[in-house]
């Protein structure tokens, strides 16, 4: 359907007829011409016909050129069908560790060993693909944290930029306490009930503003949940010089703080989570879908398509066209 956002401006299509009428009438009338013979203008009566042919075309292609811009100042949009969001009512960010911890080889998947990063970004991606209604935003932390991708709808995007992101761009350090500063600070300013934040990290918090334990406690105020999950094997066989048989055992994961992750989610009435390889990270999925949404008012929008252009150049066409008339036409029509 074609609506007019300015319609009023239909208004000026008589202007010109207004605008001659003015200009005929502030003329002084002229007496007129006396001929005492017609015979000398025989000759000129096809070259008449000709020119008078040529000035209703041209009046006509001025008028269609004058219409289509008043057209185009109303400015006509086509309107689709009401289309409805879904919406359940679950605001969630996602904090995730990209510290350089997490190149850290130690997942299996397919019997060969990825970094972890790898592996969480292929977990995330599957649940970001499960989402339906939910607002999803994206903080990314190492020494420092920062926001990725606001709360939005537009779960590609958000997948993409998770990606996207490489490990150690954030800096080679943990700073869990200011990632969960970073996300109460964006769900304080929603006004759902339905705040979620899904914490994921390696490691321990060694740098920052903000302790961990005090950021659950501003979590908890603003009725935020946390779900914690501490990624990493606890084994790792490494080779040594002669060969693996000659190797050692080590803990790729002696330094995640559980204790503190679990103080957070504690303090949140959320849950903590110790993915130790593929299998127990895709728990994420069954968390989010056992929180219960809340049901909202369902939100819809009508999709639109601008269409002043259409007549607008058109009627610069028309405009050009009458140029071009008078630039060929012959001196004597």
């Amino acid at each position: 359907m074609i609506e007019w956002l300015w319609p009023l401006a239909f208004l000026l299509t008589p202007a010109p007829i207004l605008v001659r009428w003015l200009i005929k009438a502030s003329r002084k009338k002229q007496p007129a011409l006396t001929v005492p013979s017609l015979e000398g203008f025989s000759g000129l009566s096809s070259n008449e016909s000709f020119s008078a042919t040529l000035s209703t075309v041209k009046l006509i292609i001025l008028w269609l050129a004058w219409i289509l811009l008043i057209a185009a100042v109303a400015r006509p949009q086509w309107v689709g069908e009401m289309v409805s969001l879904p919406t359940t009512g679950r605001d969630l960010m996602l904090a995730i560790d990209i510290s350089g911890s997490m190149a850290t080889e130690d997942m299996q998947v397919n019997n060969e060993y990825v970094d972890r990063l790898s592996v969480v970004k292929a977990v995330i991606s599957q649940f970001l693909d499960a989402r339906k209604g939910d607002r999803v935003g994206l903080v990314l932390f190492g020494t420092n944290a920062y926001v990725q991708a606001p709360l939005t709808f537009d779960l590609k995007s958000v997948k993409k930029l998770m990606i996207e992101a490489p490990v150690g761009i954030a800096g080679g350090k943990t700073a869990i306490g200011d990632a969960i500063g970073l996300t109460v600070k964006r769900l304080r300013e929603r006004q759902n009930e339905e705040k979620v934040v899904i914490l994921l990290t390696d490691g321990a918090n060694n740098v920052g503003e903000i302790p961990p334990i005090k950021a659950a406690e501003l979590a908890s105020v603003d009725g935020i949940k946390i779900y914690t999950i501490g990624v990493g094997a606890e084994e790792m066989r490494v080779p040594s010089l002669f060969g693996s048989l000659a190797g050692r055992t080590t803990n790729p994961s002696a330094d995640l703080d559980e204790e503190t992750l679990s103080k957070i989610a504690e303090a949140t009435q959320g849950r903590y989570f110790r993915a130790k390889d593929t299998n127990t990270l895709a728990q994420i999925y069954e968390l989010i879908d056992k929180l219960e949404p809340i049901e909202q008012e369902p939100e819809t929008y009508r999709p639109f398509q601008v269409l002043y252009y259409w007549p607008l150049g058109i009627s610069l066409c028309l405009f050009l066209s009458l140029l071009l008339i008078d630039a060929v036409r012959p001196s004597n029509a």
